[in-house]
């Protein structure tokens, strides 16, 4: 299964990339990644970071939640646990599952990620994501969250709301991993 979403990111890249009509050179420089990391990555060669993809998203004018949103599955209002979409950062070992049921014409997309001890993340600001919005809601362990130049330290039970295309940058500083809720609010568009 891992395999094919990193098969089915690297298509994503690509098909995201040529419908911008962007060379892998004009990606590379609106997203400060190589040209042969995008390549390495649109072959399935290697998996994309979270920062990585985060910046590659950014430069293709989207918020991370779209990119993995499927465009083109048969919507229904039901997503079972077992069906739902995982991606785990090579990088710090994230793991993010989208809870959401994919294909509907909600704005708002749930998340569910498990956050390892010590692991940091950043997303750089993002103009296709400005007007976004997100809740972040803390189950287990502690997270500080980074939005501008304010940290935020969440213990469970704290949900913190913030843009999304100011970028930030999310850490664990605790010695379990933390689980938590992303509820992100694509707004009207």
């Amino acid at each position: 299964m891992e395999a094919e979403l990193e098969t089915a990111i690297g298509a994503r890249i690509k098909q995201l990339r040529n419908a911008r009509g962007l060379t892998l050179d004009e990606l590379a420089n609106a997203s400060a990644v190589s040209r042969a990391m995008i390549s390495r990555i649109e072959r399935a060669e290697v998996s994309p970071t979270a920062s990585l993809l985060g910046r590659l998203c950014a430069a293709l004018g989207l918020s991370l939640s779209t990119f993995f949103a499927e465009e083109d599955g048969v919507a229904s209002p039901l997503a079972r646990r077992a069906d739902q979409q995982i991606w785990r950062d090579p990088e710090t070992g994230y793991v993010r599952r989208s809870v959401s049921p994919p294909a509907t014409s909600s704005p708002v997309d749930v998340v569910e990620v498990e956050f390892p001890v010590g692991a940091r993340v950043s997303f750089p600001p993002n103009a296709a994501s400005r007007g976004m919005t997100q809740h972040v809601w803390l189950f287990e362990g502690e997270m500080e969250i980074t939005v501008g130049e304010t940290v935020h330290r969440l213990k469970p039970g704290d949900c913190l709301f913030m843009p999304v295309g100011d970028g930030h940058i999310f850490y664990n500083p605790a010695d379990w991993r933390a689980r938590y809720c992303v509820v992100l609010d694509r707004g009207t568009r």
